[in-house]
Order: C-alpha cells, then structure tokens, then sequence
C-alpha cells in the first residue's frame, strides 16, 4: 500500500472517529449533564479543555502581538456564535427533551450547511451553486418530517419538541455562520491556534455570562459525576475529537471528509438504540435519509471549503 493511501485511510479514518465520538456525546454524555445550569454547562466544557490546551499550546499567546483587529475580531465573532450561541442552543435543545427524541436534536444540527452555503452567498459574496434552491428546501422539508412525522406541531400541550427543534436549528445557523467566519482567519493561522484562542475566547465569553447571570455558583453542586462526564468530554469528545477532526482534514480531500462526516448522524441513531432504545419511526427514517443525502449534495457542490472550518462542539 502506498503512503498516499495509508494517509487517505487514516485521515478518513480519523474523520470517521471522531463524528461518531460528536455522537456519542450528544446522545449519551452532555445529555447527563441535565442537573446544572444550561451556561454554566457551556462555561466548564470550555474552560476545562482550554485549562488544558494551556499546558502544551502555550506558545500560541506568541500571537497576540501579531493578529489584525480583523482577526481578532474574526475570532472573537466564531467563539461567540460557534462556541457560546451554538453550544448554548444545542445544549438547550439536548436538554429539553429530557433523554427523547435526542437522535431527531442531533441530526437537525446537520441542516448547518444550508445555513453556511447562504450565509456565504450574502457575506462573502460567493455564487450559490446550481440547484441550490432545490437540496436546501428538501434538506428543511425532510428536516420537519423526521421532526413531526405527518402530524402538525403541537403549540398548545405544552410538548418541548417544536421548542427543541428551533433551538437546534439556531445551533445549526450559529455553527454555519462559525464556519463562514472562520474562513477570514483560517488562512493566516493554524488549526492547532484556532482552535486555542476560539476555546479562549468562548471561554471568556461565558465567563462573563455565568457571571452576569449569577449562574457561576452553581458549580458548587457539580457532582463527581458530573465532573467525570466534563473529564470524558473533555479528553474525548470535547477539544480531543476538535483536534482529531483536523488531523484528518490536513490529509484527505473536502469530499471525502463530507463523507466521513456522516459518521456523526449515524452514530447519533445507534447510540441512542444502544443506550435508550429509541429508534425512528419509518417516515423518520425516510425523512433523514433525505435529508442527509440532500446535505451531502449542498456540501459537495459548494464553493465553500468544508476543511477551513471550525467545527462546533
């Protein structure tokens, strides 16, 4: 085997890792996290990690002296949509339906690059590919069938699922415009640096949030399962998959990554099997499969280049 094809298979294969270990997390172990405050959630998953990063990435402060305002801004604006706004919104999301339909919050977020292909069109002024129009509203239509199934949203008995749903789509707009951003930066810095100073930056963010909202004290009543589960995330699916996902971007084409990333809904489906024994009713089956496979064609005809991204929580 040659070594281009050793490092294709390990790039897809690190892809493919580290999607299915986004959803290991999002159907099994933030979920476990439901006992504390919604931001003081999003403030530990990144200051944990970023505590972290400072032991062995602590070089990259050499860059404060040589970033742009632009570029401080830039990274100022993906911390605050795709580490803050996003991770607050899928939290919420996980969070409101108390251990169900957590595979239907999951693979919503996957309607993220609809959001980043039109906000690249309005922001960065590139040209929407062809049949855009016609992927993007199959990916939304099959987006509210593997939601609702054929029944209408229910506004009156008090369900959290349509709250949920919207609260996945805001996350799912928040990581598209991250992604967006990011390519303002991406280009001048490291991954290993991006992804330092967005935790950095998150993390300040939401310090000052938990601190405004008076939500920091809460820390006191972290349990030591808590705790456990911020470790795992952490090492895992938190900063330890961020790192994972780029080493195999540096060493496999954007298709190929869009690909592997299918990992991630997948995986999300047979966790929550595994672990819940939920599973999808048949037209939500048929609904995601749609849907998926109209995200696979937006993703592979867009200008956008999936391996400058920052990729969400």
């Amino acid at each position: 085997m040659t070594s281009n094809k050793t490092s294709l298979i390990a790039g897809a294969l690190a892809i493919c890792i580290s999607a299915m270990l986004w959803g290991l997390d999002g159907i099994v172990l933030t979920p476990q996290l439901y006992n504390l405050d919604i931001g003081l959630v999003v403030f530990v998953l990144h200051a944990l990690p970023f505590l972290i990063m400072n032991l062995f990435l602590f070089k990259q402060y050499r860059l404060l002296k040589q970033f742009s305002g632009k570029e401080f801004l830039y990274l100022f604006l993906i911390a605050l949509m795709g580490g803050a706004i996003g991770t607050l919104a899928i939290v919420k999301a996980l969070f409101l339906v108390e251990f169900r339909f957590l595979t239907i919050v999951v693979l919503l977020q996957k309607l993220q690059p609809v959001f980043a292909i039109i906000l690249a069109a309005v922001l960065l002024r590139e040209k929407l590919q062809k049949n855009f129009l016609l992927w993007a509203s199959i990916a939304i239509v099959a987006g509210y069938f593997l939601t609702f199934g054929f029944k209408l949203p229910d506004f009156q008995t008090g369900s959290k699922t349509v709250l949920a749903a919207a609260y996945s789509l805001l996350a799912a707009f928040s990581f598209g415009s991250a992604t967006v951003l990011s390519k303002g930066v991406l280009h001048k810095v490291t991954f290993q640096a991006a992804t330092f100073y967005r935790y950095g930056f998150t993390t300040f963010i939401m310090l000052l949030f938990v601190l405004a909202t008076g939500t920091i004290g809460g820390i006191a009543d972290a349990t030591p399962r808590n705790w456990i589960i911020f470790l795992i995330i952490t090492f895992t699916t938190g900063s330890g998959a961020i790192f994972l996902y780029y080493y195999g971007l540096r060493k496999v084409k954007a298709m190929v990554a869009t690909i592997c990333e299918l990992c991630f809904p997948l995986s999300a489906v047979v966790f929550d099997y595994i672990f819940h024994g939920r599973i999808l009713s048949p037209v939500q089956w048929a609904s995601a499969a749609v849907m998926l496979l109209a995200i696979v064609r937006l993703s592979l005809g867009g200008k956008t280049e999936p391996a400058n991204q920052v990729k969400s929580d």
